[in-house]
């Protein structure tokens, strides 16, 4: 009976550890190892999207990418772990020999009275849709209609501001829109550091954003949201953009977790104190170099999904493995029709703004973080090689 390698998960991680483990099986000739994803989605989704309006080319079906590689895959969600069995919210149990934990990350929904029922998110596929929809479907000439409130001033919650005040003007109507980035910090974009605040500060103002720092959400309705410094907004749409947490499954395997919920993974991405268990992307914290941990982005979920899939298959059939390092890091942040602005290294030196770095954003967005959608086997294969890509290119 063939050995087993389950993937858990579609996402940036997911899919290239699958393709990643399909290839390493082909490079050495062997035809008796399985390799199965399994995700209660049947598609990759290119998440990092999820803030722009258009969302036609965000999804691609999975058996484009896993059938020429002959990866196999099974619809479910994934309820439970142990040594040797997962077991999935059909009541299936499917065994393995290796296992490789790729479930992502998820918003943190806080109990704030009114969130679930009126709030929405770009946290999938599905809820950016969602918003989209809810806001075609604004009436004009209504000022609540006209204002959008975005909660949580990280990459994603300026991102997400970022494109609104168009969206809303494409509304129509005669009331100038409006848009409003709360969050708790002192300052936006705190996870960008000092360097890179007063071009996205200057990109918020140039963009019509009104900014509200020091405060947060405690309330919303169908029309209005109220913040904790009382101030009572008119609004029929608020963004939920604060927080992201590993997928709680990391909950369930009885390992030491960091802040984020995130498995401790060796320099090969297995999960310290298992045995057959690998993790990649937003449930693994990886060391990229000797001071700095991984982010949660496709930025290192990539490169660990590769890695994981060519060292799944090194570690069930005793062949060499690879470790994992990324010498470099850059952020480039969307800043709607202000452009962007792109930062290299751990402290995110400013190199580029503007237009230029929103051309290098587009490059991302739209080309390097796909995967080959030529349907071939080899372009597939290819790609999915444990290597690490240069830095995005810019001209500052």
């Amino acid at each position: 009976m063939p050995a087993n390698v389950l993937v858990v998960g579609s996402g940036f991680a997911g899919l290239w550890a699958a393709v990643g483990a399909a290839r390493r099986l082909d490079e050495l000739g062997v035809r008796d190892v399985d390799v199965t994803v399994v995700s209660p989605q049947p598609y990759h989704d290119i998440r990092v999207r999820n803030y722009e309006p258009d969302l036609s080319d965000c999804r691609i079906p999975l058996h484009d990418l896993l059938a020429p590689a002959g990866v196999r895959y099974v619809g479910a969600a994934v309820t439970d772990v142990d040594a040797a069995t997962v077991r999935t919210d059909d009541g299936a149990e499917l065994g393995y020999d290796r296992l490789v934990l790729a479930m992502g990350s998820r918003i943190v929904r806080p109990d704030v009275p009114g969130l679930a029922e009126f709030g929405f998110d770009v946290d999938t596929y599905d809820a950016a849709v969602r918003l989209q929809r809810h806001l075609r479907e604004l009436p004009a000439d209504d000022p609540a209609s006209a204002t959008a409130v975005v909660v949580g001033a990280g990459l994603t919650g300026i991102e997400t501001a970022g494109e609104l005040p168009a969206t809303l003007a494409a509304l129509g109507g005669r009331i100038t829109p409006r848009v409003i980035l709360v969050d708790r910090n002192p300052h936006v974009g705190s996870d960008m550091g000092s360097a890179a605040r007063p071009v996205i500060e200057r990109a918020l103002r140039d963009n019509g954003i009104e900014v509200r720092t020091s405060v947060g959400l405690t309330a919303i309705d169908a029309r209005s949201a109220t913040l904790s410094d009382g101030e009572v907004i008119a609004t029929a749409t608020v963004v939920w953009c604060a927080g992201m947490r590993a997928h709680p499954l990391t909950e369930r395997l009885g390992v030491p977790m960091d802040r984020l919920g995130r498995l401790p993974v060796d320099d090969y991405l297995r999960v310290e104190r298992m045995t057959g268990v690998f993790a990649a992307g937003d449930v693994a914290a990886a060391r990229m170099d000797d001071e700095h941990m991984s982010v949660m982005s496709c930025q290192h979920s990539r490169p660990m999904g590769r890695f994981a899939g060519y060292n799944v298959i090194g570690d069930l059939l005793g062949e060499p493995m690879m470790p994992l390092r990324i010498p470099w890091y850059v952020t480039v942040l969307d800043l709607g029709a202000a452009g962007a602005v792109y930062t290299e290294g751990w402290d995110r030196r400013v190199v580029a703004d503007g237009a230029t770095a929103k051309a290098t954003k587009r490059v991302i967005n739209r080309e390097r973080i796909y995967p080959p959608r030529t349907g071939g086997r080899d372009a597939l294969l290819a790609a999915a090689a444990p290597t690490v890509q240069t830095a995005p290119t810019h001209e500052g």
